[in-house]
């Protein structure tokens, strides 16, 4: 009998515990503005029960998905993420015996059971003129497009934003990682006693090594304009998962990054285009809705 569960906390961020009672945390994004939707488990919570066994994986390191590692690790857990993400670690008091940087192509070894294998990633078009699409909503164009060319896109992107009140402006300040703190996607795929688990933690992907992988249990990222091999995808982020899907095959498949993390600039994505996309590509494929610190059995 399977008795591995997996923990969703919101965003991106899981809580993967092993048959063996190893914990892995999957990104460590936990405290979030009073407004967002709440899991009932903060970085407190989930710290009383890491210890220096225990691991987090970071996916990349934007705030939303790194902002509350640095404490995990008070606990000696021990973080495994892109140089950037190990960086901005460091910079916040994280020992660099506790900081293992990784770009794609390491294998990690947990504990005697548990490996993590690490692919390079992408992270969706955060530059777009349509950064968050609805799931069906069909995006065009934007293809070819400079460094410089997102960069300014960004620019103005940041500067049409709404004043998004008091609480959201003190949580950025206090989640700023530096001029630097930007990037550095990968994906995991996490190798256990009863089975394997592919992590992703942001809509986009090359898709050559997705096709290569076969997860018993894949984690796709379902927000933003999607990025295949580099470029926007041509279609709907629905089409775009169900991609995925398609290539990877796994017996289940959880959405992550589908909530309103932070009301106001990202609000939450209407998966039933999804679960029809993915029904469509991969009928064998058992669509899983978790909810929050729903202690989801991920191997049954």
């Amino acid at each position: 009998m399977s008795t591995a569960t997996l923990d969703w906390f919101g965003c991106a961020t899981f809580r993967l515990r092993t048959a063996e009672g190893l914990t892995v945390m999957l990104d460590a994004y936990l405290d979030r503005v009073p407004e967002a939707a709440q899991s009932g488990v903060g970085v407190t919570d989930v710290a009383a029960e890491l210890g220096p066994r225990d691991w987090i994986l970071v996916g990349h390191s934007h705030f939303d998905h790194i902002y509350g590692a640095e404490r995990l690790a008070a606990t000696g857990a021990r973080i495994v993420g892109s140089y950037e993400s190990v960086r901005v670690m460091a910079a916040q008091g994280v020992p660099e015996e506790q900081l293992v940087p990784v770009s794609g192509g390491e294998r990690v070894r947990l504990d005697d059971t548990t490996t993590v294998r690490v692919l390079p990633g992408l992270h969706s078009c955060v530059w777009s003129r349509v950064p968050f699409p609805e799931s069906d909503q069909e995006c065009l164009g934007e293809l070819g497009g400079t460094w410089q060319e997102h960069q300014e896109q960004l620019r103005a992107m940041f500067a049409g934003l709404p004043d998004l009140g008091p609480d959201v402006a003190a949580h950025l300040q206090a989640a700023a990682q530096g001029e630097r703190g930007d990037g550095g996607a990968l994906v995991f795929v996490v190798e256990t006693s009863e089975g394997s688990l592919l992590v992703q933690d942001t809509a986009g992907a090359w898709s050559g090594l997705l096709a290569a992988e076969s997860p018993d249990v894949a984690i796709l990222a379902a927000a933003g304009r999607a990025n295949r091999d580099g470029e926007p995808v041509q279609g709907s982020l629905a089409e775009f998962v169900a991609e995925e899907a398609g290539r990877l095959r796994p017996r289940r498949l959880v959405l992550s990054h589908h909530d309103a993390w932070l009301p106001g600039f990202a609000g939450a994505v209407d998966v039933g285009p999804i679960r029809e996309a993915v029904a469509r590509s991969t009928p064998d494929t058992e669509f899983c809705d978790l909810g929050y610190a729903s202690g989801f059995p991920l191997f049954a």
